[in-house]
């Protein structure tokens, strides 16, 4: 056999080869796989949708449901069904829709939303909103040449430019631009995309839903059904739950890695905030095939697993009680000649023997349920709605800082329970400063002769000058720092302010100089000492059991969906505050003496239940003075503690009608209709 012949046969031999190999195969897919591959060959398109999880539950302490979730619609865009041109036209019919309907939908785009048109917040620098500008070139906009031009456009050349960016028909009226450009800037914030489907409202109305459905003219528009939070009663605890909300693109960066997409909704504010990790589920999975031949197939390929659930430290009928009468009280104030400017307030309830809230509320408040709806409304509200001043907010303590003072002084010697001081009106120790008690200037008498009860009954300010100077500004402020002051309570949701302790450290950080008489200020109160409602709740709850300072907490345990697995919080010690049994006596009897014939008598004398309190009052630069009250009951075996302070109250007496309430509902105590009392205005 030549060369020729033995390469022929080896050529036959692959040729051979491949067409067994094609046979075999043609064999597999028309005989062996046939109806498989007939029936892949009839689906045009398999899409996955994403099923989402349920968030876990919230609920009080005693097992009563505060936020739960129901199903409702959302629409979707998804852009792998839509061609580019679809983009703009069918955001333009969804819009009609919606505002035909009176549904609400995502617009953040700061810039008014009727022409003429106005930037509505202080945009010193719109690179967030003209998104890499001057790297458009291609196209054709050619005015933007610096970063100075960038921040000197106005909103109607801002306008000009997204129009070209979104490529929007240019003979649409210029509101229409303004609609469709509004959810673009929101589509590229969250990075609208084949992988990443834009969520254009969520919890959408039936009658919207119909419509779009009946249309059937906007391709890659979806209504999906998705649990959507809801509030048995969406005007309680709202600064404590928190809100909800599309995840942003700066959190979305932040959160990808932890399995989160662009379209999710996340906790943005309060215990929803907080909690995130244990209330968010895991999402499902559920595939999609259209055929060829029209229809869907469905089918889940994973069920979604909701998120653990919450149980609250809150009562929720005691917080009712307290935001209750917080919105009656203050308001009325407004008759009184020294409370005619009350706006605002905050007050707290602990348990004083675990450091556990029992309510907390914020006035004013906002709805839950309306909040995006409202936001414009809250975010511009002189009254900042929005603002948790249970936490946020910090108010010199006034009067009800002087069982500090009392306490330091006879805890250090300076003082005893038998010494008696002459009250004289004007404190005349110092030659360059002379302040004078409360009393005599307001009605040029003085409260002669008292001790420390006597003190604390009457609130002598003369009295506690003399203890301010004795103990000098570091020893009071070693006491502010037992009892927590300018210190954080140790709360879960964010926004707590730290407050300040006036003394020397305050005075170095800030430029100024500390003298002796800002020591007799900050002794009563004043001077620069600024703290939160929780602050002092959770001070006055340490005097009330005798020196243990716990962290106030609003989570009393997290358990999973299924009760596999439990979480339980238990009471944390921050401190303990080592105070004489002799100490503590004294200055609980006369916190009893304030209720019984002193600066509280008014609301409280002959009470069902022995309440121990303070009564504040602190000047501020404009308008009435701040009424700051702090209590706990029974006073000789403490349950609950409470502050309440409001902004322009006027006198401590004047707000503490709002703890007489909560003592009411908390006690169950008979209630009776009192008309809130006129106070007695010598009374701080």
């Amino acid at each position: 056999m030549d060369i020729t012949e033995r390469r022929l046969k080896i050529i036959t031999g692959i040729v051979l080869a491949f067409a067994l190999i094609v046979v075999f195969r043609l064999i597999q897919m028309q005989v062996v796989k046939g109806a498989e591959y007939r029936e892949l060959s009839e689906n045009r398109r398999l899409s996955r949708l994403t099923l989402t999880a349920p968030r876990g539950e919230i609920f009080d302490r005693n097992g009563e449901p505060l936020v739960t979730n129901r199903m409702g619609f959302s629409l979707i865009f998804q852009r792998d069904a839509m061609t580019s041109g679809d983009i703009n036209t069918n955001i333009s019919k969804v819009v009609d829709v919606f505002e035909s309907t009176g549904d609400t939908y995502i617009d953040d785009l700061p810039i008014s939303a009727t022409s003429p048109f106005t930037f509505t917040k202080n945009v010193t620098n719109i690179n967030s909103l003209i998104t890499n500008a001057k790297l458009d070139a291609k196209l054709g906009w050619q005015k933007i040449e610096s970063e100075e031009q960038i921040k000197n456009l106005s909103a109607v050349q801002a306008i000009d430019y997204l129009c070209e960016r979104y490529d929007i028909d240019q003979t649409l009226d210029s509101n229409k631009k303004r609609k469709i450009i509004g959810v673009r800037y929101e589509m590229e914030k969250r990075v609208f995309s084949t992988n990443n489907p834009y969520t254009f409202a969520t919890d959408i109305s039936n009658n919207a839903v119909a419509i779009i459905k009946e249309r059937n003219d906007c391709p890659g528009v979806v209504i999906s059904v998705e649990p959507i939070r809801e509030y048995t009663d969406p005007d309680l605890a709202s600064h404590i739950l928190g809100t909800v909300g599309v995840i942003y693109s700066e959190e979305y960066q932040q959160l990808k890695d932890k399995g989160y997409s662009s379209t999710d909704i996340i906790g943005k504010y309060g215990l929803e905030k907080a909690l995130e990790p244990y209330l968010r589920g895991e999402d499902g999975v559920q595939a999609v095939t259209q055929k060829s031949g029209g229809g869907n197939v469905t089918e889940v390929s994973q069920e979604p697993t909701p998120g653990d659930y919450a149980v609250l430290t809150i009562d929720a009928d005691l917080q009712a009680t307290l935001e209750e009468s917080m919105a009656r009280v203050i308001p009325s104030l407004t008759r009184l000649k020294d409370s005619y400017d009350a706006d605002s307030g905050a007050a707290v309830v602990l348990d004083v023997n675990s450091g556990e809230v029992l309510a907390m509320a914020s006035y004013p408040t906002f709805n839950l349920e309306t909040y995006s709806k409202d936001y414009q409304k809250i975010a511009t509200s002189p009254t900042s709605p929005e603002l948790n001043r249970a936490i946020s907010g910090t108010y010199e303590p006034g009067s009800t800082f002087k069982v500090l003072t009392a306490i330091a002084a006879l805890e250090e010697k300076v003082t005893t329970t038998s010494e008696t001081i002459v009250d004289e009106g004007i404190y005349r120790f110092y030659k360059d400063y002379q302040p004078t008690c409360w009393v005599w200037t307001d009605q040029h008498k003085t409260h002669g002769p008292v001790n420390i009860v006597d003190a604390i009954k009457v609130s002598c300010n003369y009295f506690f000058y003399e203890m301010g100077r004795r103990l000098g500004i570091d020893r009071i402020v070693k006491y502010a720092d037992m009892f927590g002051l300018g210190d954080y309570t140790g709360l879960e949701i964010s926004g707590e302010s730290k407050g300040t302790v006036a003394g020397r450290e305050y005075a170095k950080q800030n430029g100024i100089t500390w003298y002796d008489g800002l020591t007799l200020q900050a002794a009563i109160g004043q001077s620069y000492n600024l703290f939160t409602p929780v602050q002092l709740a959770n001070y006055i709850a340490t005097v009330a059991n005798g020196g243990t300072l716990y962290s106030a907490h609003l989570v009393k345990s997290i358990k999973s969906y299924d009760g596999s697995e439990n979480i339980n919080y238990q009471p944390v010690i921050k401190n303990k505050v080592d105070m004489s049994a002799a100490t503590h006596e004294a200055v609980v009897q006369g916190m009893k003496d304030v209720t019984e014939g002193g600066t509280a008598a008014s609301v409280f004398s002959n009470y069902q239940v022995e309440v121990a309190a303070k009564t504040g009052t602190a000047s501020v630069p404009t308008g009435s003075a701040n009424g700051i009250f702090v209590a706990f009951a029974p006073a000789d075996d403490p349950e609950i503690a409470i502050s309440v302070v409001v902004h322009h109250g006027g006198h401590g007496n004047s707000i503490a009608p709002i703890a007489k309430d909560v003592f009411d509902e908390y006690f169950s105590v008979d209630q009776v209709e009192d008309e809130i009392l006129q106070p007695n205005k010598l009374l701080p």
